[in-house]
């Protein structure tokens, strides 16, 4: 006998009331009833990006919501003992859209869109400020599908060289580069905070390379292969999960 699907997951931001009432807002109303195809009386799991999660019923369906009854509140702890910041240097189109669904997947704390020299995006402040928004709605459906009850944020654009000069303290940080002498396996276990620095679809220059060492990055290489931009960082934090992680 077949197990029956889990309900879908939902995230709200506004705060959930257990054993309560609450109210979907379009265009998450729409997506609900028109893409996932529920009505009154389907159940749900909604979640509040805090750690919590709750059952629910689908009470009422209409055009400025949808109504939910709200069961109990559960805490439920999916994150991975990792706390990894991955900063990307900015690649183009899905490239960067896969980059951040996959890194969510795989348990990211945070994700820094960096400007670099070779990235062939080149965004001013609003389309910036727009696509960290995208970037931000990727995570949150990532989150529902992955079964994540905290959402990881994406921060606001910055360029290379202002981000290496206010670099928050971390245990480790290194810098995919392929060619490197060190393989991940060879560092050991770090015991806090994870900074892992990665380049557009051209790579970071050689001057941008030597400014992420002075910053303390430690360069290293993914196998013998030259990985693409969006398969290097998902393949680095799938290495990390297995050598010091939950997998």
């Amino acid at each position: 006998m077949s197990r029956s699907k889990p309900p879908p997951r939902l995230y709200l931001q506004d705060e959930i009331p257990a054993h309560g009432v609450c109210l979907v807002p379009p265009p998450e109303s729409h997506h609900v009833s028109h893409v996932l195809r529920l009505a009154a009386g389907d159940a749900v799991t909604v979640f509040d990006g805090r750690g919590n999660e709750y059952d629910a019923t689908i009470a009422r369906v209409a055009r400025s919501g949808i109504t939910l009854n709200v069961g109990e509140a559960r805490r439920v702890d999916r994150e991975s003992p990792l706390e990894v910041t991955l900063a990307q240097g900015i690649s183009s189109g899905d490239r960067m859209d896969y980059t951040v669904q996959k890194a969510v997947e795989l348990g990211i704390a945070a994700i820094q869109p960096l400007a670099t020299e070779r990235s062939i995006v080149r965004l001013d402040s609003e389309r910036a400020a727009r696509r960290v928004a995208h970037w931000q709605a990727i995570a949150v459906a990532s989150c529902e599908q992955c079964g994540r009850n905290r959402v990881p944020q994406v921060l606001p654009v910055r360029g290379l060289t202002a981000w290496l000069g206010a670099l928050p303290a971390a245990a480790l940080r290194f810098t995919l580069a392929p060619g490197a002498a060190l393989r991940l396996a060879g560092l050991e276990r770090p015991q806090g905070a994870i900074v892992v620095l990665a380049g557009p679809e051209g790579g970071l220059t050689p001057r941008e390379r030597e400014d992420a060492e002075a910053a303390g990055f430690t360069p290293v290489r993914l196998g013998p292969r030259v990985l693409r931009t969006e398969t290097a960082a998902v393949a680095a934090l799938a290495a990390m999960q297995t050598l010091w992680g939950d997998f």
